[in-house]
């Protein structure tokens, strides 16, 4: 199969690659790039694993092609912490929002890309935002926990 080009930035720095038409974002970042915080659960887009931040929206990067990122701004968990934890980051540890880890970067960059437009949320508007993440292990209170202080150490720092 023919490859493509395609460029694209990812946690900011500019990237460059040729692609088979069929490759899903979420295998050109973990196979192609070694971005392994992209976890691949259901490969459906149901489990929310994947989830990326393209141009700002978070993204099922299972079910959208690389080649369909071109010229776009990707962030994966990789790139939201600079010098230590972003605070939602910080935030999921210290209210023990995360167990074993597997659902824990989509569940972190869903989280804060929803707290991009909604800074000060109900826990309604929380468990509404991240229902399309699934974890097995935590029971999500914590999770809600976890974001609604995210929000404000977010709010502080404004």
């Amino acid at each position: 199969m023919a490859r493509v080009s395609i460029g694209l930035t990812v946690n900011g720095q500019a990237v460059s690659a040729e692609v088979e038409p069929r490759m899903t974002l979420a295998d050109f970042l973990r196979d192609e790039l070694g971005l392994t915080g992209t976890k691949l659960g259901c490969e459906h887009g149901v489990c929310g694993a994947c989830t990326v931040l393209i141009d700002g929206a978070a993204v099922r990067s299972c079910l959208m092609l690389a080649v369909q990122a071109e010229g776009a701004d990707v962030l994966t968990i990789e790139g939201l912490s600079h010098n230590g934890l972003h605070p939602v980051q910080e935030a999921y540890w210290e209210h023990h929002g995360l167990q074993c880890g597997f659902c824990t970067p989509g569940m972190v960059l869903t989280a804060y890309a929803f707290l991009q437009e909604r800074p000060d949320p109900s826990d309604e508007e929380i468990r509404e935002a991240l229902a399309g993440n699934l974890c097995r292990c935590t029971g999500y209170q914590n999770i809600v926990v976890a974001v609604r202080a995210a929000a404000e150490k977010l709010a502080g720092a404004r």
